[in-house]
Parts: C-alpha cells; sequence; structure tokens
C-alpha cells in the first residue's frame, strides 16, 4: 500500500480504530432540514483512520457543527484503512445507513462512485456556499467530470518526482536532465564516480510501483494506462513492453541498487539521506524527513523526465488528491456542504495544522513556516496538466498489486518485460470475469 499522507506533511496513520464513534441518532425522513425540528438527523461521515491526532479534530469539528445546527448529530465511521478502500467503503454506501459525506480519492475512484450513483453532483452548492473560493483552481484537479464537480479537496500528495543530492550533482558538474536520454547520461556520470545512482526500497512494491506507473503513462499515454488498470486492454501490449524497457535498461547498466526489491522504503529514504545514492524518486513526504535527519543536505527535484516517443502528456505529474464526496442518495446534502465548509475554515485549518495536516485550502498553508520544497511541490500538483493516478490509489487494488509485480520483476532484473507482462496478464484473468 503506498505511504498515504494527509497534505505535504506525514501523518502516521492507524489502523486500530474501526466502527463508529458516537451513538446512532434518530432520523428525520423529511428530506433537508425540513422536517419536524423535535426530530433529530444524523449527518454521516466515513473514512479511513486519519490517526489519533486529526480523529480529534475531525471531532471537534463536528461537534462546533452540531452546536451551530440544532436537530443534527455528527456522527464518524472510521475504519482501517485498507478495508475501507477495498470491501468497507461500498458495504457502507449499499447499507442501510449509507454515509451523506464520505472520504475518497479524486481520479479514476470518484469516476466510479460518480457512475456507481453514489457522488452528488455538488457543483452549484460549491458556488453559492462560497466553499469553492476557500480553495485554488488546481485543488479541483481529478474532481470534475463533465464540468460538474463530486469531490470537496481535503489533501494532496505528489508522490512520486526524481529527489537529487545537488552537492554530488554540483561536484561532478550536472544539472538536473529533462529528458530520459539526458537522465541516462547522469546515471552513467554518478556511476563511473563510484556513487549509486538510484536508490529504491521497494520491499513492499509500491515505490517503485509509483515512479514506473508515471513513467509507463508518459509512454503509454494517460488513456492506455488508466484502461488497463480498469481491465479495458491488456497490459501485454507493444507499447508497455516498450515501457518496461526502460525500467529493465536502468537495471541492466547498474543504475539501480542491487537491492532494490529486499529495502524497505524508509531504509532507502535515509541512505539517500546520508549521501550513499545521487538520487531517489519517492513522494512529497519525505522533505519533512529530510529536514529532521539530515538538515545539512541540499535537496532537489526534477519530475519524471520526457520521453521522446511518448505518448503521453510529458508534463505529467503523478499524484493524489483526496477530499469529501457528498453522497447523491443523502437528505442531508446542504447540511453535508455546510459541515465542510465548516472543515475548510481557516480555524479548522489552524487545529488541522497543529494536529499534524497540511490543509489544501488557501488558508490552510503557511507560506511562512511551511518549507520551499513543499511549497514549490504543491504548486508543482497545483499547475499539473494532467494529474496521473498511482496504480494503487485510483484503481482496483488486485490489478494495482499484479502490475506493481510485475515492476519490480523487471527493475530487480528477475524477468525480461515480455514475461513480467505476460505473467501479469496470467494473474489479472479471473479478475476480468468478476
Amino acid at each position: 500500500m503506498k505511504k498515504w499522507m494527509s497534505g505535504l506533511i506525514a501523518v502516521a496513520l492507524t489502523t486500530a480504530i474501526a466502527g463508529c464513534s458516537g451513538s446512532a441518532a434518530k432520523d428525520d425522513s423529511a428530506g433537508n432540514s425540513s422536517g419536524d425540528s423535535k426530530k433529530t438527523q444524523t449527518l454521516r461521515i466515513a473514512m479511513g483512520s486519519p490517526g489519533e491526532a486529526l480523529i480529534k479534530v475531525w471531532e471537534e469539528i463536528g461537534k462546533e457543527f452540531e452546536s451551530q445546527h440544532e436537530g443534527i448529530k455528527v456522527e464518524f465511521n472510521y475504519q482501517d484503512d485498507d478495508t475501507y478502500q477495498t470491501i468497507g467503503l461500498p458495504n457502507l454506501l449499499s447499507g442501510k445507513n449509507a454515509p451523506d459525506l464520505y472520504f475518497e480519492w479524486a481520479g479514476q475512484r470518484l469516476q466510479t462512485r460518480v457512475n456507481d450513483g453514489y457522488a452528488a453532483d455538488i457543483t452549484e452548492q460549491l458556488q453559492s456556499s462560497g466553499l469553492k473560493d476557500m480553495f485554488a483552481d488546481g485543488s479541483f484537479n481529478g474532481m470534475s467530470f463533465d464540468g460538474k464537480t463530486y469531490m470537496i479537496p481535503t489533501a494532496g500528495d505528489v508522490t512520486n518526482v526524481i529527489f537529487y543530492n545537488k552537492k554530488i550533482f554540483s561536484d561532478l558538474g550536472l544539472e538536473p536532465p529533462t529528458t530520459w536520454d539526458q537522465f541516462l547520461e547522469v546515471c552513467e556520470k554518478i556511476k563511473q564516480a563510484g556513487i549509486t545512482p538510484i536508490m529504491i526500497g521497494n520491499s513492499d512494491l509500491w515505490t517503485a510501483g509509483n515512479w514506473v506507473g508515471h513513467i509507463l503513462s508518459r509512454v503509454v499515454g494517460e488513456d492506455a494506462y488508466s484502461e488497463a488498470l480498469q481491465l479495458k486492454q491488456p497490459f501485454n501490449s507493444p507499447d508497455f513492453v516498450k515501457a518496461y524497457g526502460y525500467v529493465q535498461e536502468l537495471w541492466n547498466k547498474g543504475y539501480i541498487n542491487d537491492n532494490v526489491n529486499a529495502l524497505g522504503d524508509s531504509e532507502a529514504d535515509m541512505l539517500f539521506l546520508n549521501g550513499k545514492s545521487a538520487m531517489h524518486p519517492i513522494g512529497s513526504w519525505i522533505v519533512p524527513t529530510a529536514i529532521e535527519e539530515a538538515p545539512d543536505l541540499e535537496l532537489g527535484y526534477f519530475n519524471t523526465p520526457s520521453f521522446a516517443d511518448g505518448k503521453g502528456n510529458q508534463n505529467s505529474i503523478i499524484g493524489v488528491l483526496n477530499g469529501m464526496v457528498v453522497n447523491k442518495n443523502s437528505k442531508l446534502i446542504n447540511e453535508a456542504i455546510e459541515f465542510m465548509k465548516l472543515y475548510s475554515s481557516a480555524e479548522s485549518s489552524k487545529k488541522l495544522s497543529a494536529a499534524g495536516a497540511v490543509p489544501i485550502t488557501k488558508d490552510g498553508i503557511d507560506r511562512d513556516s511551511t518549507p520551499e520544497l513543499s511549497l514549490s511541490l504543491n504548486d508543482l500538483m497545483e499547475n499539473a496538466p494532467v494529474l496521473v493516478s498511482p496504480p494503487d490509489t485510483g484503481y482496483s487494488i488486485e490489478v494495482a498489486n499484479a502490475l506493481n509485480t510485475a515492476t519490480s520483476e523487471v527493475i530487480g532484473g528477475a524477468k525480461s518485460p515480455e514475461d513480467a507482462l505476460a505473467e501479469l496478464e496470467t494473474t489479472i484473468t479471473p479478475l476480468k470475469n468478476k
């Protein structure tokens, strides 16, 4: 599972909290706040577990909302993150007491909720409530389809760029590459200097899976990448073979650490931060780690270099934007919007920031105290012409795991692109019949 973060600052996820907090209240079946004021309506909110500190803030906001809205009871449902992402949320949405407001990732997963009838078109409510004005336009990437918006953003992360050690680059007279050919030249010069060019800790598969997912999308095109992950077209095609060929070349030329699939992501982070490699493909969450663990390191980053024959947008960004979706079937749509306006307020943002998150609202980021690199990465995402979803957050976990396994086999030299893709197709064939 990809390391998921709340905003640009790492938040430890807990998996021990599940079920509902608070007691169920009697619902008013008359609809949006139009029933008997003596009856209590329950605004149900569902999400994975964001960690104890953030849970406390969510519930404080819930209590404040209740105090401002007589007759409304806010009820939270927190689930183990993997459970929520796979079977938890679908079961909740189809259940008797479905959430009125629920956490989801932007992009393909949100599109699925829209197609299944569980996401309300909130375009008008965002505008009329003033909630939309609390965000930069880029914050809604992957949240609108056919001119209609279906999500209120809460956080975002660039899940992969290539971080580099500026001192090593300077000592070797290198500049950040912009094309893949330049990238290979940089790798070769670093290798000749006796330094590992690229450090990756892929024991959990998602780290290389994120970066290579971006490479795949650049080479085969975003639509082909997305359709393959949705089982609408095969992975085992000439374009995917070509894309994996670029990855295979990195291994064959010795540009990646030998223990790539045995090393953990945190171990790889520390080896890079301690100068054991020149480059490290990873997500934006490494910035606060670098500040704490290697304050003297001159850290820079560049996006995945472009491919001359790539069919995708060569300026795309791989990342996740997430937020809260209003259930189309809710009788409290307006109340859900009002809750998210309170959640997105400057006052709530201060509480969220104190709990370790960086809200994505205009007021949520304190530019005076946020690291310059984090601000730069946030701007990179907001200005992305195309936002590509990582395999394991935008799509089926089973398909993502199969793809990430194929990636590990190619990047670690265990299989050729052709063999890895053939095995991938065999693995996912049963999923096509579900």
